[in-house]
């Protein structure tokens, strides 16, 4: 197993072995349409397959873990800690202006400025490490927004998770398209894993700022369009997302359960809570690999 490099909202730690006991016990190649953070990819570490994401930033981020491991960790080495765990008689004004200077030049290719690559991804990692509950989020001109975190010990080298990332993608091809495009690149017995943001289930519960572009529910039904054409296509397709989708997902012929899964994702802790998953899929029970459900504690 090798452990996520980002953090990143909505990932599938809680229900990673939900996931994989519903995947088939045989598969040729593995896809991942709406990577983020990839936890299901890096448990897996498969040795061929695709992953894409619409948000431009993050694939080229995985493109240079790839391709230019021991580059980033040498860029992402140069950055300052941003703030010590607070301290009322402390000034942190200067720690606070860094981070946000940090902000301030991540959000220059938005504006039209030319960017390394390279720089990139290591200004976008540790941002990642040090704002607010590791949450990447958008405004609608495409620039990130999240304010700094308050962390005693930050970790945004990452450098032996980079490296072992790094391993696990490298027969990986890395895209930046829409969700479909995997249509164009699965053969029959591949496995596809579908985590799009998910539906609300409140009209204030929505959250999809992962890039500017949202998903909303005409994609949802998009969505279901392309499931049903891999079934036909004879790929196993595994999806998780909110539990409104559930009869959307039975209606188009899958099977689906419905999990309870904790969310922190709301800056109000009034607003946390156990929210309704649902994880379709085409695969069989007789298919499926079965996988015992860790504790909390394991993971």
């Amino acid at each position: 197993m090798v452990v996520p490099v980002l953090k990143w909202a909505g990932g599938k730690r809680e229900i990673l072995d939900d996931l994989l006991a519903r995947f088939p016990a045989n598969f040729y190649r593995y896809h991942e349409p709406f990577f983020g953070g990839g936890a299901v990819f890096f448990e897996l570490s498969p040795k061929d397959g695709a992953i894409n994401d619409t948000n431009t930033r993050l694939m080229n981020f995985y493109r240079q873990v790839r391709d230019n491991p021991k580059e980033l960790i040498e860029v992402v080495k140069g950055f300052k800690h941003p703030r010590s765990d607070p301290d009322p008689d402390r000034d942190y004004s200067d720690a606070k202006n860094y981070y946000y200077q940090q902000r301030e030049l991540f959000n220059r290719r938005p504006r039209g400025e030319d960017f390394d690559p390279l720089v990139e991804a290591g200004l976008l990692l540790y941002l990642n490490r040090t704002c607010f509950n590791g949450l990447f989020r958008l405004n609608s001109s495409g620039e990130f927004n999240v304010p700094i975190g308050s962390y005693k010990n930050p970790d945004w080298v990452r450098e032996q998770e980079v490296l072992e990332a790094s391993k696990a993608l490298q027969d990986t091809r890395i895209f930046n398209r829409d969700f479909s495009f995997v249509v164009d690149v699965v053969e029959s017995g591949d496995i596809v894993y579908f985590d799009p943001p998910y539906e609300p289930v409140s009209a204030t519960a929505n959250f999809t700022d992962y890039s500017a572009d949202g998903f909303d529910f005409d994609d949802q039904v998009r969505l279901i369009d392309v499931l049903q054409e891999l079934d036909e296509m004879d790929v196993f397709v595994v999806v998780s997302n909110s539990g409104v989708m559930r009869d959307r997902y039975e209606d188009a012929g899958f099977y689906v359960d419905l999990k309870g899964v904790s969310r922190s994702i709301n800056c109000d802790a009034s607003g946390r809570g156990e929210v309704d998953e649902v994880i379709a899929t085409n695969v069989s029970p007789g298919e499926r690999r079965g996988r015992r459900q860790k504790k909390l504690s394991d993971i």
